[in-house]
């Protein structure tokens, strides 16, 4: 097993606030388009997307909207910001009660399989660990919400890592919170101007070396190069009914991201077109791909589609803003200091 604290070198980080600015406002605006491009075709194989819209090239519905995943990365990135590295399970686990767990419900009832049965848990009156013992403590419901951990740990992957493990104790056990491990680190590093190859040598060293999520990882970027086909065949388990799990998500975003090298338009793109949990991997890439080119990387028309959260899941989240979330975490009276959820 690869200690959270052995780490590869990565720069660090500008401490001039605008290109870390523009880094944060990339990643998490980033998490948000790609969301709303992978939205319509999740769970839905290649041949589908292909029969069905040939192939994603922008959005595909008149009102493009992130789902839960950019919801719940503004829970958390809300969260971060009012605690920082201050961050304890038990600040988790009152959030979790006071925002979602103890409010009336949106339309998408608390969202995928580790959120209702976190939620099932919680109102029962277990606590963390306890309450991440249900049958999808392995999903990808931590890796989307992961982003913000980087953004806020900027050039510090491993305390990216150990943060998001906090948030995820409530929620996630084994595979589920080493995912949400490679996609904070892999981030952190990409906000301290890390190249590709390093950011996935980030991720990489935050998760014990024989995991199901390093192994997936390691197999979708050696054959990267050879484009989104030979990444999908190298990690997807076929038959396997669960798209949300983490190892197989994790791994076909950082796919995306080494076979686009970095490139914005190209990650968020192969990460849609190769279907499965498509709103997911497609939110993972855009962050790791936003934090590493900035904000401007963004196709203008594909960010200035995003707007508020509208609280279809989370309706304490409605009203929020991803931008605003990351100005928050880079914000020096930000983390920490009183602010986030209200």
């Amino acid at each position: 097993m690869t200690s959270i604290v052995c780490t590869p070198s990565v720069p660090a980080p500008d401490e001039r606030a605008s290109p870390l600015l523009d880094r944060a406002r990339g990643a998490l605006l980033g998490l948000a388009v790609g969301d709303a491009l992978g939205a319509p075709a999740e769970n839905m194989k290649p041949s589908d997307i292909r029969a069905r819209w040939g192939r994603i090239t922008g959005y595909v519905t008149d009102t493009p909207a992130g789902t839960d995943d950019t919801e719940y990365a503004i829970f958390s990135g809300l969260l971060l910001a009012r605690h920082g590295s201050a961050l304890t399970p038990a600040h988790v686990e009152a959030a979790w009660h006071e925002w979602i767990a103890d409010r009336a419900e949106g339309p998408f009832k608390g969202a995928g399989f580790s959120e209702r049965g976190t939620l099932e848990n919680l109102r029962r009156g277990l606590a963390a660990p306890i309450s991440a013992q249900h049958r999808h403590a392995w999903s990808d419901g931590l890796a989307m919400r992961a982003a913000p951990f980087g953004v806020f740990a900027a050039g510090r992957p491993a305390e990216a890592a150990r943060l998001v493990a906090i948030d995820g104790s409530v929620s996630h056990e084994g595979e589920g919170i080493y995912g949400g491990q490679a996609v904070a680190a892999g981030v952190a590093a990409a906000m301290a101007g890390a190249p590709p190859t390093a950011v996935v040598a980030a991720a990489l060293a935050v998760v014990p070396d024989d995991s199901w999520t390093a192994r997936s990882l390691r197999r979708a970027v050696a054959v990267a190069h050879r484009g989104e086909r030979a990444v999908r065949s190298a990690v997807v388990i076929g038959g396997y009914p669960w798209t949300d799990l983490a190892p197989e998500a994790v791994a076909l975003a950082f796919g995306a991201y080494a076979a686009a090298d970095g490139d914005f338009r190209d990650a968020v793109l192969t990460a849609v077109n190769m279907g499965r949990d498509a709103d997911t991997t497609a939110a993972v890439a855009g962050a790791l791909a936003g934090a590493t080119r900035g904000e401007g990387a963004i196709p203008a028309e594909w960010g200035a589609a995003i707007g508020p959260a509208r609280g279809s899941c989370l309706p304490s989240m409605a009203g929020q803003h991803v931008l605003e979330v990351a100005e928050l975490l880079r914000s020096p009276l930000g983390a920490g200091h009183g602010e986030g959820l209200r």
